[in-house]
């Protein structure tokens, strides 16, 4: 069991690195480019106009493929905390972050299947470059899957601790 256990920790450590690299990445990709306009705009030598495609390529990487990376971390819920602090610890604080677990599974599935919906159906390219609109499209289900994947783990964990025996 403990193999398996780090074999998976091992996983969630590699996957939560390409993330991360993804997303730094994207963003110094975005700094430079977006300097690069504002110069540009100053000094006309050369034309960006192929500036907005790429631009907002990078930008849904970095926004879908950050909320992933977040999402293995458990940092995109922060807001409730304060909630779960009133509760007194034992299986309340379980059965609260269990629920909060469920309702957020609820969304990443329904997030999953429209943008997967919405990157199936799409089958314009862009002006410029004439990248198909499915490679924009595609950091959302694939981010969809990890949140999905991860809200399981949640679950699993709270249910876990929620049948371990408490201390007292």
């Amino acid at each position: 069991m403990d193999r398996m256990m780090n074999t998976l920790k091992e996983v969630d450590r590699w996957i939560l690195g390409v993330l991360k690299v993804i997303t730094i990445v994207v963003f110094i990709l975005l700094t430079i480019l977006i300097t690069a306009n504002v110069l540009v705009r100053f000094f006309p030598v050369v034309s960006l106009h192929w500036f907005d495609e790429i631009i907002e390529l990078l930008y849904a990487y970095l926004v879908f493929y950050g909320a992933a990376a977040l999402w293995i971390l458990r940092g995109h819920i922060s807001v409730g905390d304060w909630i779960e602090k009133t509760i007194p610890d034992g299986h309340g604080r379980y059965l609260y972050r269990m629920a909060i677990e469920v309702l957020v599974l609820a969304f990443a599935v329904t997030f999953l299947y429209y943008s997967f919906r919405l990157t199936v159906l799409a089958q314009d390219v862009t002006n410029v470059f004439a990248i198909p609109k499915r490679v924009l499209y595609s950091c959302m289900p694939i981010s969809g899957v990890i949140m999905v994947v991860y809200s399981l783990r949640n679950i699993v964990l709270e249910v876990i601790g929620l049948l371990k025996p408490q201390e007292t």
